[in-house]
């Protein structure tokens, strides 16, 4: 039931960052629906998957951020500072607290909760040959996986150098 009202969340949150003419709103309308999809994730059991969708969703938050600063700030412009404030920090709260109750998802070191990770680590070293646990793991039994961590982490890079880079002409045209 709970998955249920976070996805009907999540579609009125992406429809109001769509509707939204104001630059800024709209971006925060959009991290509430990664923030909606973090919990998803909690719900689901999957903590990790919490953790990394929280991290994207703040390095793309502090981009669009930084990409609409100058173009569209009616808040500060109308003196509306205590407002912004208050925003400001309930959204550290939020996320604190999200970021709370991930950390308390995750299993204690060294003890996996899952029958497949205690075959990886009784068996990774072997099966593999792999000189450790970790490269066992992360190129052999999900390699996949890590190949399309690192195509995430290869977008973010190249749409950070997008957001930051100057515009203007090229000296000597």
């Amino acid at each position: 039931m709970e998955i249920y009202l976070l996805l009907l969340f999540m579609i009125v949150a992406a429809i109001a960052a769509i509707e939204i003419k104001d630059m800024l709103s709209s971006v925060i309308a959009l991290s509430t629906v990664g923030l909606g999809l973090c919990l998803a994730f909690l719900i689901l059991k999957a903590p990790n998957l919490a953790i990394m969708q929280l991290v994207i969703e703040l390095l793309c938050l502090i981009l669009l951020i930084r990409a609409t600063i100058n173009k569209d700030l009616p808040l500060v412009r109308d003196g509306r500072w205590l407002f912004n404030t208050i925003a400001s920090v309930l959204f550290i709260a939020v996320f604190l607290i999200f970021a709370y109750f991930a950390l308390l998802e995750l299993p204690r070191f060294g003890e996996p909760i899952m029958r497949v990770s205690q075959e990886y680590i009784a068996r990774g070293l072997e099966k593999t040959g792999s000189a450790n646990i970790v490269t066992a793991v992360a190129l052999n039994f999900r390699s996949y996986d890590t190949l399309g961590e690192i195509a995430v982490l290869a977008t973010a890079v190249i749409g950070i150098l997008a957001v930051m880079r100057k515009t203007g002409r090229i000296h000597g045209k």
